[in-house]
C-alpha cells in the first residue's frame, strides 16, 4: 500500500499536516487523540482498509502534534477544533463519517455542533467514537490534580506528568484547562442527527468505561450503539481491536451510503 504524502494547510499561521486518500463517499475523517498523530496504528489501519475498499480517507495532525507546526503547549481544544474544521471543509466533499479516538471524540462532537450552527450538519453521515474523552480536562484531569500540580499550573502555567504511551511527559496547561470549560458537551442534550457507535474498553484506566456510558445519557435522540470490550484498554490497538474497528466503520459506511435513485 502506498501511503499518501503529507499535504499542508495553513490555519492562523500554522502549517497543519494532512493526508488525503481519494475515494467513494461517505468518506472517513480521522480525528486523533491527545499527543497522538495521524501515523498511529489505528489511523494507519483504517487508511489501509480505505485503500482496499476505495473509500475516501482524510486525517491530519493538530498543531504541536506529528508533522504539523506549532508548539504542543500552545494548543487548546478551540485551536485544534478550528484546525479540524478547516481541514474538513477544505479537503473533504460529500457525506463523511467522523472517527474520533479519545480526545478526537470530543473534537468530533464539537465539530458537529459547529457544522450544525453553520448549516453544514448534513455533511456528517455517521460517527464512530473510540474510548471517547469529551470534557476530559474538567471531568478526568482536573479532579485528579494534586496540590503540587495545581501549584505548578498556577505558578508557571502548566504541569507535567509521565505518560504510559510516550517517553515525553504529558503537559497540561492552564490555557487548555480553562479553554476546555468553554467547549464542554456533557452539559445537556447532544444531537448529532446521525448514527453513533462507541467502542470502549472496560479495562481503560485513562478514560473509564463509565465515562462512555455517561456520554450515552447525553445522546438520547440519536441511534447510539456501544460496544464494550471486556479486556480492552485505552488504546484498543490489538489485532482483535483493529478488526472490531474496521467491522464497525465498514458497517457504518454501508449503513449510511446514499443509494442512487431508482430509474
Amino acid at each position: 500500500m502506498n501511503a499518501p504524502l503529507p499535504q499542508f494547510l495553513t490555519v492562523n499561521g500554522l502549517d497543519i499536516a494532512l493526508r488525503r486518500r481519494e475515494g467513494s463517499t461517505p468518506g472517513i475523517v480521522w480525528l486523533g487523540g491527545y499527543y497522538s498523530d495521524m501515523l498511529g496504528s489505528k489511523a494507519q489501519w483504517l487508511d489501509q482498509w480505505a485503500s482496499e475498499r476505495g473509500v475516501a480517507f482524510l486525517r491530519h495532525d493538530y498543531s504541536g502534534h506529528g508533522e504539523s507546526g506549532g508548539e504542543f503547549r500552545d494548543g487548546t481544544i478551540s485551536i485544534w477544533l478550528e484546525q479540524s474544521l478547516a481541514v474538513f471543509r477544505a479537503f473533504s466533499s460529500g457525506p463523511q463519517i467522523l472517527v474520533g479516538s479519545s480526545m478526537g471524540g470530543w473534537i468530533a462532537l464539537r465539530m458537529i455542533e459547529e457544522l450544525q450552527r453553520t448549516g453544514e450538519g448534513g455533511r456528517v453521515a455517521g460517527v464512530v467514537l473510540i474510548a471517547p474523552a469529551p470534557d476530559f480536562t474538567s471531568e478526568l484531569v482536573e479532579p485528579q490534580l494534586t496540590n503540587d500540580q495545581r501549584r505548578q499550573i498556577a505558578e508557571r502555567g502548566y504541569m507535567e506528568e509521565p505518560s504510559d504511551y510516550s517517553s515525553v511527559p504529558y503537559i497540561y496547561t492552564k490555557a487548555l484547562l480553562e479553554d476546555g470549560k468553554t467547549n464542554q458537551v456533557l452539559k445537556g442534550v447532544i444531537q448529532t442527527d446521525c448514527p453513533v457507535h462507541i467502542l470502549q474498553g472496560m479495562e481503560d484506566k485513562d478514560v473509564p468505561y463509565t465515562h462512555a456510558l455517561r456520554l450515552m445519557d447525553h445522546l438520547p435522540v440519536d441511534d447510539v450503539t456501544i460496544t464494550l470490550v471486556r479486556d480492552g484498554d485505552h488504546r484498543l490497538s490489538r489485532p482483535q481491536d483493529l478488526d472490531l474497528l474496521t467491522r464497525t466503520v465498514s458497517s457504518m459506511v454501508d449503513r449510511t451510503k446514499v443509494l442512487p435513485p431508482i430509474q
